[in-house]
Formats: structure tokens, C-alpha cells, sequence
């Protein structure tokens, strides 16, 4: 065996004895290499307690390195494939996990948050590339119909700009997320808390093929692993670091996509929110964080969420304007004509310039550039108010009374 196998067989067993994002374990790989690591893990040299108990109880269900062996043969001939941090495709942007601290931290999802040892990848396509310009789409699993169109107008508008979508693969608006990107013809990239062989749910494992056949799925647990609830949140950050911003689409008070714009939040990533109706119980995780959170920004579509993420002066979204009116056209003076103009009958030309408190030789120019606007007519004595465009009366052509 090479010494790189040995040491991808290290990462390998180093991921089934300590759950990913162990910092412990990272920081030993950081300093003394994944091999040394694992000899030193296996012989009982765990610097931490809890590290010591939890390696001693999966040394007692099997060996660590023929389990690893074991699960890359799985992952061979299910046609899915492991990279580290030392190979080409690896996306840099992880290893911003290093200086992820969340503030008020407790629980160990919240505290062990280094960065993976090894990726699972189903797919073809280059994981550094499809996460280059990409963007993450999370939200509740019981989604509203509203929920659902916005999730599925965000994937779509983001694949349709060449943006790759990256999600859970959840019910909801993951799946959403990710299906409004299929069917733009765009790439998009589900991130399993769980192994690469069983992504879970299971009743959107026609997604997930659709998913790998054009885009990946990807994942830290070795082939075989089960979707436990505790790993939904470490997965999260993989999310949030992976993807240039985190776009929040509905989330409940306890929704576990708000953790993901949190670590996003930490991570000094933009942070987005789409409103939702304020009666819905699936707007209050997302208002909350609007409310909680200064550098959160709102947007309401694709334009939005490309101005915070896209290329600085090159992705403003539009200024939003109401329709065009011929009256815009006008200055104050013009204006105050106009609105000075009795809402029926004819008016003088001094009467009006005396009402409006305007001279009557610029009261004159004015009225020659309303008539060409043809919002006031001459009439007899003075002018009027033009009539509103004429309409086009539908004629119902069914005969009988109907």
C-alpha cells in the first residue's frame, strides 16, 4: 500500500471513529498527519475524555482501518468516489471553517465545528468547480405553497445565470431548490447528513439520481452511515462555508435551516432571508433572524440575492419602480398645473395661473407642453383636463341571454 492510500485509509477510519467536525481530531491531523493521528487515537492517546470513551466504543464494533477499506470498496462499486483536502478538486472555501466560532455555543453541533478530513462525492462533475459560484437555498420541510414557489423561482433564476444550487435534499424547500435548477438544465449540488449509498429521504431518491447525473452529492460519513438527527446540523456548515451566501427561505421558530444562515453569519458570508406572511408559522425563524441580525439582508428574488453575492457594480439588482406615467415627464411648475385643474369643466388661462400661483407667460409655455402630452385639451375660453385613453369594450359574441 502507498503512503497516500494509507493516508486516505487514515482519513477514512478517523471520520468512523470521531464524528465529523471533531476538533480535536483535526487538529491532531493538522499537526501530526493523519496516520500518526490514528495510531495515536487507536492506542488509547486521545488528549480528552470523551474523545478516549467514544474511539474505545467503535473500536469495539470493528476495526477502524478495515472499515474504512470496506467502505471504499462500496463506494467503488456504487460508482462514487473520496477526495481529501490534498487533492485538486478540493474546494478551498472550507477551510474558512478554521475561524468558525458561533456565539453562545453549548452543544457539541454547535462547538465541533472543524473542517472535514474527506468528502464522499457522487457525481462527474469537479466539486471545486461547481462550488465556485454557488449559492445556497435551505428552508423549512413543511413548506408552504408560497415557500415552495419562491424556492423553486430561486433555483431556477440561479442555475438559468450559471450559478450552481446547493442544498440538503430535504423535503420542502431543499428539494424545491434543487429541482427548480434541474429543470433550468443547471448544476446543482446536494450536501447528505448521511452516507453517499443511502441519501435520505428516501422518498426523493429519484431526485437524488437526477441530482448525481447532472450535478453531485456529496457527504462526510462513510458509505452505509444512517441520517441521525445531530448530523443534519454538523452537515450545515458544510453548507454555509461551501457556497459564496446562504439564501433562507421559510423557516419555522426551531428549523434547522436557520443554523445554516447562523454558521453563514459566523462565517462572514452574506446572509439572506425571504420574507414570508406574517401569520405563517413558517415565517417566524426567518423573521427572527431579520429582526436578531443587522448584516441579514432581505431580498425577494434572484436579482437580489445576485447583488449580494455577484461581482461588485456588475450584479446590482434594478431599482424598483412602479408603472410609467405621462406626468413623470414634468417639472414642478407643469405639476402644479395640472394638479391645479378642475376635475370637470374649463378654466381660463389667467384663472389658472392665478390658482396655481404661476406667471402667466410660463403658465402659457406649460399648457403648450401638456397639450402635446395630450393631457389637457383647448377648449372654448380656456382649457380643460384631457379625457382618459379610450377603452375597448369586450363584446360578447355568445348568443342567448348566457
Amino acid at each position: 500500500m502507498s503512503t497516500g492510500e494509507e493516508r486516505l485509509l487514515a482519513r477514512l477510519a478517523l471520520t468512523w471513529l470521531a464524528e465529523p467536525g471533531t476538533w480535536t481530531v483535526y487538529r491532531l491531523v493538522d499537526s501530526i498527519g493523519p496516520i500518526a493521528t490514528l495510531d495515536l487515537l487507536l492506542d488509547g492517546g486521545a488528549p480528552e475524555d470523551r474523545l478516549r470513551a467514544t474511539v474505545a466504543a467503535r473500536r469495539a464494533s470493528g476495526d477502524a482501518r478495515g472499515v474504512a477499506a470496506e467502505a471504499l470498496g462500496r463506494a467503488e462499486r456504487l460508482g462514487a468516489r473520496v477526495i481529501c483536502p490534498e487533492d485538486a478538486e478540493w474546494p478551498v472555501r472550507l477551510a474558512d471553517l478554521r475561524r468558525l466560532r458561533l456565539p453562545d455555543a453549548s452543544r457539541r453541533v454547535d462547538l465541533e465545528t472543524a473542517p472535514p478530513l474527506c468528502l464522499w462525492l457522487r457525481g462527474a462533475r469537479r466539486l471545486d468547480e461547481s462550488l465556485e459560484r454557488s449559492v445556497a437555498v435551505v428552508g423549512a420541510r413543511a413548506a408552504t405553497a408560497y415557500g415552495l414557489h419562491v424556492a423553486t423561482e430561486l433555483g431556477y433564476g440561479l442555475a438559468d445565470r450559471g450559478w450552481t444550487v446547493v442544498s440538503g435534499g430535504a423535503f420542502g424547500v431543499d428539494a424545491a431548490a434543487h429541482r427548480g435548477a434541474l429543470n433550468a438544465g443547471g448544476v446543482t449540488v446536494s450536501v447528505l447528513a448521511c452516507g453517499i449509498d443511502r441519501p435520505y429521504p428516501m422518498g426523493n431518491a429519484a431526485l437524488f439520481d437526477r441530482i448525481a447525473e447532472s450535478g453531485l452529492l456529496l457527504g462526510e460519513w462513510l458509505p452505509g452511515a444512517e441520517p441521525l438527527r445531530p448530523r443534519f446540523l454538523i452537515r450545515n456548515r458544510v453548507i454555509a462555508a461551501g457556497t459564496l451566501g446562504t439564501v433562507l427561505v421559510e423557516a419555522s421558530a426551531r428549523s434547522g435551516a436557520t443554523q445554516t444562515t447562523r454558521r453563514a453569519l459566523a462565517l462572514s458570508r452574506p446572509a439572506m432571508v425571504v420574507p414570508g406572511p406574517v401569520t405563517s408559522a413558517m415565517s417566524v425563524g426567518a423573521h427572527e433572524i431579520l429582526r436578531e441580525e443587522p448584516r441579514a439582508r432581505l431580498v425577494t428574488g434572484v436579482a437580489h440575492v445576485l447583488e449580494e453575492v455577484g461581482r461588485i457594480g456588475a450584479d446590482l439588482a434594478p431599482p424598483v419602480r412602479g408603472p410609467s406615467r405621462p406626468t413623470d415627464q414634468l417639472d414642478d411648475e407643469a405639476t402644479l398645473l395640472v394638479e391645479t385643474f378642475p376635475r370637470r369643466g374649463v378654466i381660463g388661462l389667467e384663472a389658472l395661473a392665478a390658482r396655481a400661483g404661476v406667471d402667466i407667460r410660463a403658465a402659457m409655455r406649460k399648457l403648450s407642453l401638456l397639450e402635446e402630452l395630450h393631457l389637457v385639451v383647448r377648449r372654448d375660453g380656456g382649457y380643460a383636463l384631457a379625457p382618459p385613453p379610450a377603452t375597448v369594450r369586450r363584446t360578447d359574441t355568445r348568443t342567448g341571454d348566457g
